[in-house]
């Protein structure tokens, strides 16, 4: 198979879908490799690196899509990219489509078979693939977090953790899978005042006996997320439904009972976001204000950090995408369940069932 690797698009991306080092694998799989030029030049993979591990380098996207086979990518596609897609492609990327029906209205139009990274799943039914940059984006949330309490950046003025005879912030985390213990371990790292919320009692009792007296946790009830809101300083949005729209968790009016120069976190924002207030922000502008109190809303957060993200990316996706390429997608998903449920759009139909209802579209099974 010939695999095609673009120059991601997105403002401020600077990831890339397969590292030099996953080229050389595919190339030792038997597979062909074509490289847009420079698509990994902002984390210091250069074309030398690619060629060197086997790639051929071509000058734009125009000449990926037309080469390749199939496409493996960092962010969902851009209506330029969309337009280069044909019934032939495989595409492997982070789609999100739970948020963007133009995106999915676009892929189904191209015909394309369209594999997303955040809905497959493995034997414990957990998401593999998402689970890198999730990571990523539970630690940076409070390192971004820290930064915008900071006065200058409109902030209360606060230090995350504090200082002897000064109370350290409050820190709200809603939320207790993957991103939020990320987020929990770096924010009790830096001494802050951490309660976690989620819904489900048994993962709280797992938390609690992780942290031990590191933190607090909290059932999620719609009093207690008022009540955790009201008082924080810094709200780290982190739930997830899988291929779904992100619940939203704190309205408008919760919003306006938070302090000034409070600021909210919205890892979810690749599913709409969990705050009524949140839309998508970009690096280039992360943050907005409303009723007093800052959002940081950047919907390829982990691009920030690019080439930890990249190369975290690429531990997970490779064995997924060699396995694509040997197979084929069909054979590949036939043969691993847990595969077949990345699969959102194929022969112009949306294949997942909570994608389909949060776009109010009709599914149709693969």
């Amino acid at each position: 198979m010939k695999i095609g690797v673009p120059k991601e698009i997105k403002n401020h991306e600077y990831r890339v879908g397969l590292t030099p080092a996953s080229v050389a694998e595919m190339v030792a799989a038997g597979h062909d490799a074509v490289v847009e030029t420079k698509a990994g030049e902002g984390i210091d993979f250069t074309d030398q690196d690619y060629i060197a591990a086997g790639a051929t380098i071509l000058p734009d996207a125009r000449a990926v899509f037309a080469a390749a086979d199939m496409i493996v990518k960092v962010k969902e596609p851009q209506a330029s990219e969309i337009a280069l897609l044909e019934p032939r492609h495989l595409l492997f990327t982070y789609l999100h489509l739970a948020a963007d029906k133009p995106q999915a209205e676009g892929l189904m139009k191209s015909g394309a078979t369209c594999i997303a990274y955040e809905t497959v799943t493995d034997r414990n039914g957990s998401l593999p693939l998402l689970k890198p940059m999730s990571e990523v984006a539970g630690r940076m949330s409070v390192q971004v977090g820290a930064h915008y309490l900071e006065k200058e950046q409109g902030g209360r003025g606060i230090l995350l953790g504090g200082v002897p005879g000064v109370a350290p912030a409050k820190v709200a985390i809603l939320g207790g899978g993957i991103s939020g213990v990320n987020a929990a371990q770096i924010a009790v790292g830096m001494r802050a005042d951490v309660t976690i919320y989620d819904i489900s009692m048994s993962r709280l009792a797992e938390l609690d006996m992780f942290f031990s007296s590191q933190i607090k946790t909290a059932f999620a009830s719609k009093a207690a997320i008022a009540a955790a809101v009201k008082n924080a300083h810094l709200v780290i949005g982190a739930v997830l439904v899988p291929g779904a729209a992100a619940p939203k968790l704190v309205t408008r009016d919760m919003i306006k009972t938070m302090k000034r120069g409070a600021v909210l976190v919205d890892i979810a924002i690749d599913q709409g976001g969990c705050f009524e207030t949140s839309h998508a922000t970009t690096h280039e502008d992360p943050v907005f204000e409303v009723d007093g109190v800052i959002h940081y809303c950047v919907a390829n957060m982990p691009g920030a950090v690019a080439r930890t993200s990249t190369l975290a990316l690429n531990n997970a996706t490779l064995p997924f995408a060699v396995r694509l390429a040997n197979l084929g997608a069909e054979a590949a998903m036939t043969a691993d369940t847990h595969l077949a449920n990345g699969l959102n759009v194929s022969g112009g139909n949306i294949r997942h069932h909570a994608v389909a209802d949060a776009l109010d579209l009709q599914y149709v099974a693969g």
